[in-house]
């Protein structure tokens, strides 16, 4: 199982990849086909294989030999390994399809984030969408209780927070304030508070790190939507964990 996932997870990856390069450029992400960013070269189906065909072409386009972004086959690798942390811990259910898709469309806002510095509202709604269709299916199908009053809790008072700090200090992008609330829907008020917590103190660290290697300088900006998305990864698969470990070594 673990295999085949992986592989479905390369051939998203892939697509991935043109949504990052077109989706900012307001381009068509299915029409035409794939084309070498540097020629503009039609890409042929074998030359167009998620993580094999870099490497037999050994990271350069058959047409021009310019060479191919190491993005492309390393966006196609993480989400074949996302898929695989997924698939191992929810099981193969309508959990796993689901936050497989929104892990996804969040990695495509990652890198269009940290190369773009804009997140883009159609990607934000996906992951609302597919939020209420998920709630909505464990609903009406298994009888499960959604929880749509922390949902909106989560989305209300985490966007609101988030807004606050716009308005008051212009710190963040109004892209940070939709996708946060988005993630709260997903998670709920609890989880939601802790994805928060987390993303500034991963921001707080990762800058001082760039601060110190000189790679940045303090009138730099540098995007937060990164942030909230690793935090939300570890707060998807861990946070009853981190909620555990926090009330046992402190209360």
């Amino acid at each position: 199982m673990d295999f085949m996932v992986f592989i479905y997870g390369l051939l998203i990856g892939s697509f991935l990849n043109v949504v990052i390069y077109r989706l900012p450029k307001d381009e068509n992400i299915a029409f035409p086909p794939s084309s070498c960013p540097s020629c503009q070269a039609r890409i042929a189906w074998y030359d167009n294989i998620p993580l094999l065909s870099y490497i037999l072409l050994r990271g350069r386009c058959r047409s021009c030999g310019n060479r191919i972004s190491i993005q492309y086959p390393l966006v196609e690798l993480a989400n074949g390994l996302l898929y695989i942390r997924f698939i191992r811990h929810f099981g193969f259910n309508i959990d796993f399809i689901f936050y497989a898709l929104m892990g996804s469309v969040l990695l495509a806002i990652c890198l269009i984030d940290l190369k773009e510095m804009i997140i883009p509202d159609s990607l934000v709604l996906t992951i609302l969408g597919l939020s209420i269709i998920h709630k909505a299916i464990n609903f009406f199908v298994y009888d499960i209780n959604p929880n749509i009053l922390t949902s909106l809790g989560g989305l209300l008072i985490a966007g609101g927070f988030f807004l606050l700090i716009v308005l008051l200090t212009g710190g963040m992008g109004g892209g940070d304030v939709t996708l946060i609330g988005a993630l709260g829907f997903v998670l709920g008020l609890r989880l939601i508070l802790l994805n928060i917590l987390l993303s500034f103190v991963l921001g707080s660290i990762i800058s001082l790190i760039l601060l110190a290697t000189k790679l940045k300088t303090k009138k730099d900006p540098i995007p937060f939507g990164p942030f909230i998305i690793v935090a939300f990864f570890v707060v998807l698969l861990y946070g009853d964990r981190l909620f555990y470990w926090y009330f046992n070594l402190f209360l």
